[in-house]
């Protein structure tokens, strides 16, 4: 009897920790080496009147090289000032455990892409950041409480919640355990 409950303990441990499954929204290999990017993931997101912040991340890994894509999406009937990256641009993850892991973005100058859709104002835009030489373990270990982008000019804040019911996609996620739960995707 002993036993039996043992073993139930430990399959029930198993799967409550099991890395949760990449899903892949690029996968390739060409001369130039391999390229493999996560889905877009939900880590912030903000509706306000006729307003609405959405913030995405994505683990991405070119010929072994890990990077983080973020996105921030933003629509209003407001005229909306865009948010320029360049090559001091940084992006900052303060974990649980009171480290900050910075990751420098990859030099490439961008002021993202506003469009018009339905008498709404839409901004994009995207960046793509490094990350600094051992920073990967601390991310491996504690949850992120907080994000801070450093554009070009201004600095922004997007607090991480334990849980999103996102509006946007109709899905649920888990911003602070998102480079827990995702970085074995990317990693040897």
């Amino acid at each position: 009897m002993k036993r039996i409950a043992l073993a139930c303990l430990l399959l029930f441990s198993a799967t409550l920790f099991a890395q949760k499954p990449c899903e892949w929204s690029a996968n390739g290999k060409d001369s130039l080496g391999t390229y493999k990017a996560l889905k877009d993931y939900v880590v912030y997101e903000s509706n306000f009147g006729s307003s609405s912040t959405y913030v995405f991340l994505s683990l991405q890994v070119q010929n072994e090289i890990p990077y983080l894509h973020f996105q921030y999406i933003k629509k209003s009937k407001d005229f909306i000032a865009a948010n320029c990256f360049d090559k001091n641009s940084r992006l900052f993850l303060q974990l649980d455990n009171g480290v900050i892991v910075t990751l420098k973005h990859i030099d490439q100058q961008s002021c993202g892409q506003t469009l018009m859709d339905s008498g709404f104002n839409s901004l994009i835009s995207e960046g793509t950041f490094v990350f600094m030489n051992g920073t990967i373990e601390d991310l491996k270990s504690s949850p992120v409480s907080l994000l801070r982008v450093r554009y070009s000019t201004e600095t922004f804040d997007y607090p991480m919640a334990s849980q999103i019911k996102s509006e946007l996609t109709k899905e649920t996620y888990f911003p602070q355990k998102y480079f827990i739960d995702y970085l074995s995707c990317i990693l040897p």
